[in-house]
């Protein structure tokens, strides 16, 4: 495969309804026209959380309601093929593609409350079913252009570990599979249509990626496929200067490195799943974050060199987080107080998003998710029992009001005064800052504060480094 072949991706608001989904079919169709195209599509918004309710519904036995639930999710399919399908054969072979995977949720469900029980392997299967009800009706939304399209099930393409909720892929295999499954079809002109999200382990086993890991199932199949770029199609501008619902001066930035759009989408930015670079990083493979509602704007464009160098890019906030914090004048003494508090939160699988120690040891502090704050605190009221009890340790505190903001840029470090004009644009501001941190990478600065302050700070930094103003200062 010489030719140019564009990955594009569409998200559960780019396909929430029959227009959005006649606005993708006719972007997809011109990328067919201009060279080979593969897409790979979201569930319409809203149906993984109908379908997690109803795992749920059914885990607490009400298999009744668990599958009203999925009778609502067929009416609302079959309403939005009615108004996107006019050819009559095409629309019966579609809904006949989701009887089939609705009755295979139903039997799924029926099972779950009857044990009363929801594995993370049935959890995935019922949450992927979305995705699995969406390529068909895409599928048959681009025939309506006069192209040829198919639907294609990610499970046998994408070959991933065992980790259900969260699995990585292996790519070897993957490229192998992808590579055999869909170089024919676009050698016939036929569009495949990709359900985002899924993966298969080597047994057959169906996983997902993580909420969000449409992204993901977008650059592994661009990797694997050697494409010339990956297109994120959702619902803003590209990646922005800010949260908008937070800044209205936020604006889109043309040009981001990789490092950039990773912190970005590790410290909060919600326009990437945060494992989505990684599959594309090796063979530079640019990703583009566009608009399906505005297609004519040109959006961002994440590659290896970014646009210019160094200085401050964008600023985004992490809320929903709980900051624990271990110490005491004893811990000083205390062998390996760090290694044991470290390998206590990994136990427990919670996401460490920032770390920040006095250099005198006296306390430890770090931040979690706040869905992961209870079961760490658990564990390390457990670990440092003995130490609390003798005083070694004399406390653990937790504090849920607070909120993570980043500064990133490119090579911040070696810009001098960043620092500085940070904090005297939050100082002029009475913003108390609680914690730093510094990521060795040069891409980000961190810092913590209250919650209640997140938009004052955000605003003031955001003035402060001029990213309100277009290239040309106005």
């Amino acid at each position: 495969m010489k030719s140019a072949l564009q990955v594009m991706k569409f998200g559960g608001t780019s396909v929430g309804d029959a227009s959005c989904i006649l606005r993708a079919a006719q972007i997809v169709a011109a990328g067919a026209r201009a060279g080979k195209c593969v897409a790979v599509v979201s569930a319409m918004s809203g149906v993984t959380n109908r379908l997690i309710e109803a795992a749920k519904t059914a885990q607490c036995g009400n298999a009744k309601a668990a599958i009203t639930i999925l009778e609502e999710l067929a009416a609302k399919h079959e309403s939005t093929l009615a108004a996107v399908v006019k050819n009559e054969a095409e629309r019966a072979k579609v809904i006949e593609k989701m009887k089939e995977v609705l009755a295979e949720g139903r039997r799924f469900c029926e099972g779950t409350a009857l044990l009363r029980e929801l594995s993370p392997r049935t959890l995935d299967a019922i949450s992927s079913l979305g995705e699995r009800l969406s390529a068909p009706l895409v599928a048959a939304a681009v025939k309506e252009t006069g192209l040829s399209s198919e639907p294609l099930e990610a499970s046998d393409l994408i070959v991933t570990d065992d980790f259900h909720g969260g699995a990585d892929p292996l790519m070897k295999e993957t490229r192998e599979k992808s590579q055999a499954r869909i170089f024919p079809m676009l050698e016939k002109g036929i569009v495949p249509i990709v359900t985002g999200f899924i993966g298969a382990t080597r047994e057959g086993e169906l996983t997902t990626l993580g909420r969000g890991g449409s992204d993901y199932s977008a650059t592994i199949l661009g990797a694997a496929l050697d494409a010339t770029e990956v297109i994120i199609w959702t619902d803003v501008e590209g990646v922005l200067t800010a949260d908008p619902r937070l800044i209205g001066e936020a604006r889109t930035i043309p040009n981001i490195t990789y490092r950039e759009a990773a912190e970005l989408a590790f410290f909060g930015a919600k326009v990437l799943h945060p494992k989505t670079l990684k599959p594309v990083v090796e063979a530079a493979i640019p990703v583009w974050i566009r608009n399906s509602f505005d297609p004519e704007k040109a959006g961002t464009e994440i590659t290896p060199k970014g646009g210019r160098n160094g200085g401050v890019k964008a600023l985004t906030a992490i809320r929903d987080v709980t900051l624990i914090s271990l110490g005491g004048p004893g811990i000083v003494g205390l062998p390996d107080v760090v290694g044991r508090t470290f390998s206590t939160i990994a136990e427990t699988r919670a996401n460490v998003l920032l770390i920040s120690q006095s250099s005198s040891q006296n306390d430890i502090c770090f931040i979690v998710s706040s869905g992961d704050a209870e079961r760490a605190i658990e564990a390390l009221r457990k670990e440092f029992a003995q130490d609390l009890k003798h005083e070694k340790v004399e406390h653990i505190n937790v504090d849920p009001n607070i909120a993570i903001v980043a500064v990133v840029g490119e090579n911040m470090r070696g810009t001098p005064g960043i620092a500085g004009r940070t904090f005297q644009a939050l100082g002029k501001e009475n913003v108390n800052i609680i914690a730093i941190a510094q990521g060795s990478s040069e891409t980000n600065i961190s810092f913590v504060i209250e919650e209640k302050d997140v938009r004052k700070a955000l605003l003031a930094t955001h003035r402060e480094f001029g990213l309100h103003l277009d290239k040309d200062g106005k």
